[in-house]
């Protein structure tokens, strides 16, 4: 969906919220919560607490029919055919080159293959699959309006869930099981939220409000995208559309948990083996504490002059004020054999210096 169910809710909540531009050529634009008022406590409760984000934005897609298990397999990067129902993974549909296209989670579920992508996707993930789809028993299906999943994060983050559906199996990552809540069926997914462990409750759009006010009654704090880029950078995750394109391949962005170099062929995976086999990635993400917690512009460059040669060896593609530190942090891709610890750049009118991650945890 274009916009949150909920952001009518966040607005009369007092939350303050920006206009995301979207993705999709032609797509209108959505509005994204920043913060409900309280960025340290907010921060605060993604690890002491259970922080709530909401995530309705994400599409959904189902992969149907008899063939859709073999189909996907051949074309993603990730495992499909030896995941089990009630399981699942991080994957990707790359370009011929090797080239991100597409990232998604995906979950095998009874009878069909589910994707959750990106905000703004799905039909363009649908439309991407169906060009290699010519005999398989094979049908795809748009369900993004009616998905409207909620991340929950924190040490706290299981204990909010149970308080809705009683005690949660142990669960690993992108594991999923069905509760029954409220007089309908809650999909409950483990699952990473901004580099770490997390959890993601969908009981569909028509019932988001009721379980986002149950959440928060059961004691998670609502939070927003500010806190979420100061996490995923403290963790080092680049985000798709952000600091991931479609010119970007998965070893640099440091995408290992959603591609195999063991399941055979797929789209793009001679190119991932190759990298993998050679290298010659000419860059990488890192993180670098900066030397102010001014805003750093996406596209800055990364300098370095020695004898009088001042050379681009980086350049950013995100920033935050990071509370690990207390300054700026910023996410860019840096070139290859300048990538280590203790590396120093000039930024701007200060400096910024490759740190280890995570930050926090």
């Amino acid at each position: 969906m274009n916009h949150s169910p909920l952001l009518s809710a966040h607005e009369t909540a007092g939350a303050r919220c920006a206009e995301r531009p979207s993705k999709i050529p032609g797509s209108d634009a959505s509005s994204v919560v920043l913060t409900f008022g309280d960025v340290p406590a907010e921060y605060a409760a993604a690890h002491s607490g259970c922080a709530l984000f909401d995530s309705t934005e994400r599409g959904l897609i189902a992969v149907k029919g008899e063939d859709s298990a073999s189909f996907l397999h051949g074309l993603l990067a990730n495992e499909v055919r030896s995941i089990a129902p009630g399981k699942g993974n991080s994957n990707l549909l790359l370009s011929a080159k090797g080239k991100v296209q597409f990232g998604f989670d995906l979950l095998r579920d009874d009878g069909e293959i589910l994707c959750a992508s990106e905000p703004g996707e799905a039909a363009a993930l649908i439309a991407a699959l169906d060009m290699y789809h010519f005999v398989e028993q094979v049908e795809f299906e748009d369900r993004s309006e009616g998905f409207a999943p909620l991340s929950l994060r924190g040490s706290k983050a299981k204990s909010v869930i149970e308080e809705l559906v009683g005690p949660l199996p142990a669960m690993q990552d992108h594991d999923h099981i069905r509760r029954d809540w409220n007089g309908t069926s809650l999909r409950i997914i483990s699952l990473e939220v901004a580099g770490s462990e997390g959890f993601q409750a969908d009981a569909g759009a028509e019932h988001v409000l009721s379980l986002w006010t149950a959440l928060t009654k059961a004691g998670a704090t609502p939070t927003g995208q500010v806190v979420l880029d100061i996490l995923r950078i403290e963790a080092g995750r680049a985000a798709h559309g952000v600091d991931i394109t479609d010119d970007i391949y998965p070893q640099e962005a440091q995408l290992d948990r959603s591609f195999s170099l063991d399941k055979g062929c797929y789209i793009g995976q001679e190119v991932v083996a190759k990298i993998d086999t050679y290298g010659g990635l000419n860059k990488q993400t890192r993180v670098l504490r900066v030397s102010h917690d001014d805003p750093v512009a996406a596209g800055t460059p990364l300098l370095f002059t020695e004898d009088g040669e001042t050379r681009k060896l980086g350049v950013v593609t995100s920033w935050a004020y990071s509370f690990a530190l207390d300054t700026g942090v910023v996410l860019a891709y840096v070139k290859r054999k300048h990538q280590d610890t203790g590396n120093t750049f000039s930024l701007g009118e200060g400096e910024a210096t490759i740190v280890d991650t995570p930050l926090a945890v």
